[in-house]
This record gives C-alpha cells, structure tokens and sequence, in this order.
C-alpha cells in the first residue's frame, strides 16, 4: 500500500472525530490530495470503518490462502524432507507437499540455498567440518596408496575393470587421458 493512500486514511480518521459529514471530508482530501485522491467509495467506506470505532489505519487480514507458498512453514518443510532423503526430485517434493515445482525450486535454490548435484540436492557451500572430514577422507586415501603399492593393480573406471597397470594405460592412452595419468605419476609415483 501507497504512503499516499495510508495518509490520506490518516486525514479521515482525523476528521471523524471533529464530526464533519462524508460529503466535507471527501471534499477537503480532494482539495489537499488533488489527482492522487482516493475514489469516493474507498473513502466512504473509511470514513464508516473510522465513525464505527475503528482505530487502525492498516488493511484487514485476509483470509484464504496466501498468494505464495513461499511460507516459513513450507520452507522448513521441504528444508527436512530433502535433508532426510536426498534424492527426491523437485517433482517429487511438489507432490509430497503440494506446491507448484516452480516454488519447490524457489525455495530449495533461494531460501535454502542448496542446487543439485548428480541427483542429490547439496547445500551450495560446504560447511568447515564438511571439508575437514572430506579432506581427512582423501588423506586416508593417499595414505593407502602409498603404504599399499598393490592398490592400483585393479582399478574399476566407468564399469570397466582393469585387471593391470599396463590396461590402464593403453585405455588411457585410446581415450585421450595421458594428462591424467602423467598427473598421477607424479603425484603418486608409477602408476
């Protein structure tokens, strides 16, 4: 609502009290507002809403639904559903709670903040303990590489295995991926 429109509410419920008549009060805020008057009707309809003992100045509430399921209650909703099972689709959180995609997906990229990865919604940053525990995992990893050098004898690349180092490399070598594997060499020694 217009601070125009909130004044002018102001200017009836001033002149209720001093006991001028409808057809006063409209012609003085016609006479201060000019062309930025409210109609006749939204004014009488104050002016009644003031002369019955009304004190606000503020609209009603309204009741139905709200005009977006963007609540805080949807929000946190989906927040719990996602993190109880990643996987779920937009589609499938749309059904579940019964609003539109377009706002699941509102909701989960701007009030929750998460995008999708490989199917699984993640949270767009990743919090410090996350990234320690992420960076412990890849030290035991590497420590595993380097104390058990038989390890890399069978590596399973996109559903296929590899029974030796030398495959690998041949594979390696069809696809166009020497750069990872000079890469390797010199991070973890031969490969």
């Amino acid at each position: 609502m217009s601070s125009v429109q909130m004044e002018q509410r102001v200017h009836l419920k001033f002149l209720v009290p001093l006991r001028k008549t409808f057809t006063e009060a409209y012609a003085m805020l016609k006479e201060v507002c000019g062309n930025e008057c409210l109609s006749s009707i939204h004014i009488f309809e104050w002016f009644k809403r003031f002369k019955e003992g009304r004190e606000t100045t503020e609209d009603d509430l309204r009741p139905g639904r709200p005009s977006t399921p963007k609540t805080d209650e949807n929000i946190e909703n989906i927040g719990k559903l996602i993190r109880e099972d990643r996987r779920l689709s937009i589609r499938g959180l749309a059904e579940i709670t019964g609003i539109d995609k377009e706002c699941v997906r509102l909701i989960l990229h701007e009030s929750i903040n998460m995008r999708k990865i490989c199917a699984k919604m993640l949270p767009k940053l990743v919090i410090p303990e996350q990234k320690d525990s992420r960076m412990n995992i890849c030290a035991d990893i590497l420590n595993n590489i380097d104390t058990d050098l038989g390890l890399l004898d069978m590596v399973t690349l996109k559903g296929t295995r590899f029974e030796s180092v030398e495959a690998v490399k041949a594979k390696a070598d069809r696809s166009g991926l020497p750069a990872l594997l000079s890469t390797m060499e010199k991070s973890y020694g031969a490969v």
